[in-house]
């Protein structure tokens, strides 16, 4: 039996009552989600795209200038996954990478005016799926979503993420 195996929690852990009342929240974020990244991947397929890539040219598009560093660092995937996603980006036209003012070793990362566009056709699509759930819930509980979801990230990625998503905008190269 591995190690990992054999340190499994019991099964009474697995299922305590505190577990059990997090399957609703559990099961729909995973629905969710599910539906939520559904309309892209249809447009994505077009392109022969997957999600790591809509990542990639979001991240690209709403932060320009970004550094490869930067985009490992908000992605937290592995930087061979995220140099064969930006390879076909690159080579299709959607990202472009420029040297550093400041640093020539560094390659910032900026949309296309094709990247661009792909990247807020597929903004739109989850822009619109949001628009009608907060509509059905109104903006107090907008407000409480927001909570939540920012409670659900790592307590100390949180002043990062904020950072990300509330002060975007202008970055060096621009």
């Amino acid at each position: 039996m591995s190690g990992a195996l054999a340190e499994a929690p019991p099964a009474a852990a697995i299922d305590s009552v505190e577990t059990q009342s997090c399957f609703d929240v559990i099961e729909l974020l995973f629905f969710a989600y599910r539906d939520f990244v559904s309309d892209p991947d249809r447009i994505l397929t077009d392109y022969g795209f997957g999600r790591a890539h809509h990542r990639v040219l979001h991240f690209v598009n709403r932060q320009p200038g970004l550094t490869i560093a930067e985009l490992l660092d908000i992605l937290r995937i592995t930087k061979q996954s995220l140099n064969r996603v930006l390879k076909e980006l690159v080579e299709k036209g959607f990202v472009e990478q420029r040297t550093g003012v400041q640093d020539r070793r560094q390659r910032l990362l900026f949309p296309t005016v094709k990247g661009r566009d792909l990247a807020l056709a597929l903004s739109r699509l989850q822009g619109e799926r949001i628009r009608r759930a907060i509509e059905r819930c109104g903006e107090d509980d907008r407000q409480a979503a927001l909570r939540f979801l920012f409670a659900m990230i790592d307590e100390n990625d949180r002043d990062h993420v904020a950072r990300l998503v509330y002060g975007a905008g202008q970055r060096k190269g621009q």
